[in-house]
């Protein structure tokens, strides 16, 4: 079974047997791109470019179908995470809730950590709707968010 979403597994393999190891997973599957690309980021953290590579090859696409796939969905990511992945809800419910406040408080706050340190980045519902607004904080959802409970949650962050 793949690790949880948005957690990074320890990766004792090197990279490129790791994505040799998914691909041959999922060989012979219809439609194993997007099921591949997430067990590929789940255990490296993100989609590096020779991943791509290999991973067009591996499924015989090209390499612009499989970056094109990974460059529409927000949740891939083409670089390392920072330690400490903030995601802040940007759906109707928590923006009716002050999640615009939020946003822009979590905007100041990663500005004033540095994104090596913390990764901020939007979705679109988190399925907390009726505890707006809401976040995840390394795959850890919290609800009834403030921008004082925020910096709260950040500080119990070492990495932060």
């Amino acid at each position: 079974m793949d690790a949880p979403r948005n957690t990074v597994a320890a990766c004792p393999l090197d990279p490129t047997e790791l994505v040799r190891d998914i691909l041959l997973r999922h060989a012979g599957q219809e439609g194993s791109l997007l099921p591949i690309l997430h067990a590929v980021q789940d255990a490296i953290g993100y989609i590096p470019d020779a991943a791509v590579v290999q991973i067009a090859a591996g499924i015989q696409r090209s390499r612009a179908e499989v970056h094109g796939v990974v460059g529409f969905y927000s949740h891939f990511r083409r670089a390392a995470p920072a330690p400490v992945r903030l995601e802040v809800c940007r759906a109707e419910s928590c923006q009716a809730c002050g999640g615009q406040a939020l946003y822009a408080h979590a905007e100041a706050r990663v500005a004033a950590a540095g994104t090596a340190e913390v990764s901020l980045d939007p979705v679109y519902c988190l399925g907390l709707c009726a505890q707006s607004p809401a976040v995840m904080i390394n795959g850890r959802p919290h609800a009834r968010m403030s921008p004082e409970k925020l910096d709260a949650l950040l500080a119990q962050c070492p990495e932060a």
